[in-house]
């Protein structure tokens, strides 16, 4: 087994990775947590409150984080609910057909206000809730400390519409803890689950595929999961003559649930997960989905899992994906590959989305469509002749530069295609540095376009 390394997406800076450079040299971007982080003392807060829920409520840590991750990446987004109505870094939901916020507050005292709002207060609701289901189900405490037999209270959480899609939620989270975890939350903590051997105890849940096995019509690689009659318009009013790019906000399986769920009045025809880019049709491309009002008539609507304040749902295997389905729609309908008729959600008039968002590469996603981004237009932009910049020092490179301001960073040349080995995995692939502020492997960067200039060439 390996790491799973998760890093930002790609952003509108050069292609480039970068190497932590302190005191204490690559030791310390690998030393575990300090009680005193970034912040000061509370820089180890999240993992604190992980530890403490864990502990109160009997239920494993790696999983409770695990959990979390699934559904936010651990961003609790300053309270902002997600597209189900969903809070905080547990997803603790309140709509008219799911209240495990409410559950959380009963259980554990909670006001609501500080389930949305507190991080400490948010974790613990979801321990709480978890729990809480794991005894509807008859575990014992010898069971609970069993990892693998937490899977149907999983399923339960992702508060699913369909067995399907409760396994479809209740795999990612064993998948996160089989290939084990290294992220960063708000403040630089590092939060992370060492990968496990994972056999989970699927009960009823066995007998049900992960989606069901009928591929869609329209687009051969993409599996079809009906949305709720009541969230689409059958038929069509206008031809097909854009492409609507959206943000869930919120997961992939819980975004596929949510379709599934005549409450919500809402549906896409597409959706791609962030981690590996499957594609769920739920909309037949001949039928209305309900997703850009004044664009319905005319367009077909693709979510992509994720919130559009975290960069870091935004993969390359999402980006593939998902530019692959956007070909094959303009070639199928005679759309023009260019961002005039392949727009993102907040530039269909009538709409007040602002999804996909800042952290959306689109001259990267157009290159990869093959239109006109409007930019270079070049998926993998290098640094002088055949070189990248890179990540680690594991092997023999040249150090060209080190650049200051809030995190010094070292700047080093790699030829492309060379891998890059680093802490424990492999990768030949190239890491892209959000414009401000971002994330890149288990390195925290907040540096701005100020220093761009100053970079040395390879």
């Amino acid at each position: 087994m390996t790491w799973k390394v998760f890093r930002r997406s790609r952003g509108t800076i050069l292609g480039m990775a970068v190497a932590l450079s302190l005191t204490t040299g690559v030791q310390a971007a690998t030393a575990a947590p300090a009680p005193d982080g970034p912040r000061g003392p509370a820089g180890n807060a999240v993992n604190t409150a992980f530890a403490d829920a864990a502990a109160e409520f009997d239920v494993p840590r790696d999983l409770l984080v695990a959990v979390g991750y699934g559904e936010t990446h651990l961003d609790g987004h300053d309270g902002a609910p997600s597209h189900a109505n969903g809070y905080g870094v547990m997803h603790l939901v309140s709509n008219p057909e799911r209240h495990s916020l409410e559950r959380a507050a009963k259980l554990t005292g909670e006001s609501v206000g500080d389930l949305k709002d507190e991080t400490p207060a948010n974790i613990r609701g979801g321990a709480a809730v978890l729990r809480d289901l794991a005894d509807d189900l008859g575990l014992d405490a010898a069971e609970r400390d069993d990892t693998d037999a937490w899977y149907r209270a999983v399923a339960r959480y992702g508060t699913a519409d369909s067995d399907q899609a409760a396994r479809l939620y209740a795999d990612a989270v064993y998948g996160i803890l089989s290939d084990g975890l290294r992220t960063f939350v708000a403040g630089g903590e590092r939060v992370q689950v060492a990968p496990q051997d994972v056999a989970p105890e699927r009960g009823r849940y066995a007998e049900v595929s992960r989606l069901p096995g009928i591929q869609s019509a329209d687009y051969p690689p993409a599996h079809w999961v009906a949305a709720s009659s009541s969230n689409y318009s059958s038929g069509r009013s206008s031809a097909i003559t854009h492409i609507v790019v959206h943000v869930t906000q919120g997961s992939y399986g819980g975004t596929i649930s949510w379709f599934q769920n005549p409450s919500a009045q809402v549906s896409a025809h597409y959706v791609i997960r962030s981690s590996d880019g499957d594609v769920t049709q739920m909309v037949r491309d001949g039928d209305t989905a309900w997703h850009a009002r004044s664009g319905n008539p005319y367009s077909v609507g693709i979510e992509h899992e994720g919130y559009v304040d975290d960069p870091s749902w935004f993969t390359d295997a999402m980006y593939r994906s998902s530019a692959a389905l956007t070909k094959h729609l303009a070639d199928r309908y005679g759309i023009p590959k260019d961002r005039a008729h392949i727009v993102g959600h907040h530039e269909v008039p009538g709409n007040d989305h602002t999804d996909p968002g800042p952290h959306w590469d689109w001259n990267y996603y157009m290159s990869l469509v093959g239109g006109g981004g409007g930019g270079t237009g070049t998926p993998f932009p290098t640094w002088g002749s055949g070189v990248n910049i890179r990540e680690a020092a594991t092997t023999d490179s040249a150090v060209v530069g080190t650049l200051g301001g809030p995190t010094t960073v070292r700047v080093e040349c790699q030829v492309r295609g060379q891998m890059v080995n680093y802490d424990g995995y492999s990768n030949d692939a190239w890491s892209y540095v959000p414009a401000y502020g971002g994330y890149l492997s288990n390195i925290f960067i907040d540096v701005s376009d100020a220093w761009l200039p100053g970079v040395p060439t390879c």
